[in-house]
Order: C-alpha cells, then sequence, then structure tokens
C-alpha cells in the first residue's frame, strides 16, 4: 500500500492505525500528544473539519471499556478544546462521532465541524 497525505485511494480498515497516527508529518495537525491526535480532515466534508483520535487503538465508542478511560479522557479533553476554539473562531461547531456501518474506519474518532457541507 502507498501512504499518501491526503488518504486518497487508501480503502483498509483503520486509516487511523494506518496512515493517519504513524505519519502525522503529513497531515495538518491541530493537537499531538502522546495520547491524542487531531487534524484537518484529509477529505472535508465540512468548511471546517477537524478529526480528534486516540493514539491507542480503540474500536468504537459503543466498544470504550475500563482499560480505556485515561486515553478516553485526554480525547475528550482536546474535542472540547478543538470544539470550543471552532465555536469562537466561526461561531458554532458540531461534534460528531459514527457507530457501526456508519463508521468508515474502524477506529474510535470524533469529527468537529462548523460551517457547510463542502461539495
Amino acid at each position: 500500500m502507498e501512504v499518501v497525505s491526503t488518504g486518497a485511494g487508501y480503502d483498509g480498515p483503520d486509516f487511523y492505525c494506518d496512515v493517519a497516527i504513524p505519519h502525522p508529518d503529513r497531515l495538518d495537525v491541530v493537537h499531538d500528544s502522546a495520547r491524542v491526535l487531531a487534524f484537518h480532515h484529509t477529505r472535508p466534508f465540512w468548511a471546517v473539519h477537524i478529526v480528534v483520535v486516540p493514539k491507542r487503538h480503540i474500536a468504537s465508542l459503543t466498544t470504550v471499556s475500563d482499560e480505556d478511560e485515561t486515553d478516553v479522557r485526554e480525547l475528550f479533553g482536546v474535542v472540547q478544546a478543538v470544539a470550543r476554539n471552532v465555536e469562537l473562531e466561526h461561531g458554532a461547531a458540531a461534534v460528531l462521532t459514527n457507530l457501526g456501518a456508519y463508521q468508515d474506519s474502524k477506529h474510535l474518532h470524533v469529527h468537529v465541524h462548523s460551517g457547510g457541507r463542502r461539495g
């Protein structure tokens, strides 16, 4: 598989573990810590579209367990900070996570977005 910065052509099950987390230098990063990565979506659906993801693989919000507490606490702390900044800068923000068949990449991730839907 060729790793590309945009994610174009990637069709594996976990873009975050396979591409984003190992190669943050290829992303427009908003936050990068030992546990959490936040970056501008590589194929944005909205005018402003940031993805926040735990670096340790957690499959989904519905699979979170006690052993994930530290990662999920930090994840939602970063989501809160990113959403606050988007809201301040753009006047509004939405926070979304997908589950099951709606979840293209089987790795817990949270979208923070604002503005109109992109074509």
